[in-house]
C-alpha cells in the first residue's frame, strides 16, 4: 500500500481513536454526577441501574475497539496494515474503508464465518436440539 493511503487511513483511525476517548470521558463524568442522585423511589432507582449497565456494556465494547485501533495503528507503523493475517494476500482498499481495523480479508472472513456457523450447527446436533 502507498504511503498516501497509509496515512489516509491513519487519520480516519486516529480521528475515531480521538472521538471514542473523548466519548469515555464524557460518559465518566456524566456518570459520575448521576451517583449522587437521590432515588427514594425504588422503581427511579432500577431504572437509573439499568441504563448504566446498559451504558457500561456500550462503553466496554468501545474500549475492545479502542485497543483494535490502537493495534491498526501499530500495523501502520510496522508496515503490515491492509494484509491478512490469514492467508497473507492484501485486504482490499473496500474492506479497508468499511472496517479498516480489520486483519482478515474478505474471503478468508467469509470462511472463518462459515466454519463458526458449521461448529454452531454441531454443537446444537449433539445436544439432541437440532430443529428438525
Amino acid at each position: 500500500m502507498d504511503q498516501e493511503k497509509l496515512l489516509f487511513f491513519k487519520g480516519l483511525l486516529e480521528a475515531k481513536l480521538h472521538s471514542l476517548i473523548q466519548e469515555a470521558e464524557k460518559a465518566c463524568v456524566d456518570m459520575r454526577k448521576d451517583q449522587n442522585g437521590d432515588f427514594p423511589d425504588p422503581t427511579d432507582r432500577a431504572s437509573l441501574e439499568s441504563d448504566r449497565n446498559f451504558l457500561l456494556r456500550i462503553k466496554d465494547r468501545e474500549r475492545k475497539l479502542i485497543l483494535k485501533i490502537k493495534e491498526a495503528l501499530d500495523r501502520i507503523d510496522n508496515g503490515t496494515f491492509g494484509i491478512c493475517e490469514s492467508c497473507g494476500k492484501q485486504i482490499s482498499e473496500k474492506r479497508l474503508i468499511a472496517r479498516p481495523i480489520t486483519t482478515l480479508c474478505i474471503d478468508c472472513k467469509k470462511e472463518g464465518e462459515l466454519k463458526e456457523q458449521l461448529e454452531r450447527l454441531r454443537g446444537v446436533r449433539h445436544r439432541g436440539n437440532f430443529p428438525y
